[in-house]
């Protein structure tokens, strides 16, 4: 088989032909912060789904009885968690991204309306925190009208954004684009520099930069291991946006930066980032509406 010509994935990018620096303000580096809000609806016998989530602090699955430590884990991120993130953003006057789970939004949507008070964007992060890649075409779309609907109803903002917990499906991004109503996805990770598909935005997100390596056997122990690792993306990142677009994803969650251990890590990158001149901190629905913008004007 050859892979020299429609070849499904794409290996080449912007290789050779990078994009010039296009950020407001003439900024080197747009920098995403991104929370994820999945508290409540991660898989929970106690809530009728089939199988306990085990994905956490520990590796214990628990079977065919509700698993009350792990729903107990997860409450952390709403009961304590939320309240310091969102203090650190209020210091530095920065808004974030809060990507999150339609059942969040229906179990919580006084955090989700504390949020967008604050000025943050709530965008979509599936029903549950499941992943879509073996999902049927019809099964998906209703899955992201209910989570877009929910959103919407517990915000008062309509969600212009998407993205899945691990693989998306064939079918999620084509899905996204008939609607009409999201500006853009996050189901990539190949790349420091957003792109278009016809008129919708795709903005690459990221693992490494990410509090989830606070998990078991992910690399950070200490608050400092997640601040020195996303502090050294950021020096890299605004030295090349001096030549050529770049933008800086930094996920988070709730319940694990949240944590009273590691907040001081989300606190010092918060405060290196903010004390350099140039760079564009901003939701990705601002991001993703200033790339469309400047695509548009360049034909």
């Amino acid at each position: 088989m050859s892979f020299d010509r429609d070849d499904r994935r794409d290996f080449r990018g912007y290789f050779g032909a990078e994009p010039a620096p296009c950020w407001p303000g003439d900024a080197r580096l747009a920098v995403s912060f991104v929370v994820n809000v999945e508290e409540g609806a991660e898989y929970s016998i106690g809530d009728g789904d089939a199988r306990n989530e085990f994905t956490y602090e520990i590796r214990e699955e628990v079977e065919h009885a509700p698993d009350l430590c792990m729903e107990s884990h997860f409450a952390y991120g709403t009961r304590q968690g939320y309240a310091r993130i969102a203090k650190a953003f209020d210091k530095v006057g920065a808004k974030a991204t809060f990507s999150t789970c339609g059942r969040v939004a229906e179990r919580a949507p006084w955090l989700l309306q504390d949020a967008v008070a604050r000025g943050h964007e709530v965008s979509c992060h599936g029903w549950l925190w499941e992943r879509h890649a073996n999902m049927a075409r019809a099964e998906e779309e209703a899955v992201i009208e209910r989570t877009h609907a929910a959103i919407t109803r517990a915000c008062g903002v309509a969600p212009v954004g998407w993205h899945t917990r691990s693989s998306a499906s064939v079918n999620t991004r084509p899905l996204l684009k008939a609607r009409g109503d999201f500006l853009y996805d996050s189901d990539a990770y190949d790349d420091d520099i957003p792109r278009m598909d016809g008129g919708h935005v795709i903005l690459p997100y990221a693992f490494d930069t990410n509090d989830m390596r606070f998990s078991p056997g992910g690399g950070f122990v200490q608050a400092r291991d997640f601040s020195d690792y996303v502090i050294g993306a950021f020096e890299r990142l605004y030295d090349e946006g001096g030549a050529a677009v770049r933008m800086l994803s930094v996920g988070l969650h709730l319940r694990l930066i949240g944590r009273a251990g590691r907040i001081a890590g989300l606190e010092d990158v918060l405060a290196h980032i903010s004390a350099h001149e140039g760079v564009w901190i901003a939701p990705r629905r601002d991001i993703a509406a200033h790339w469309a913008q400047v695509q548009e004007s360049q034909g």
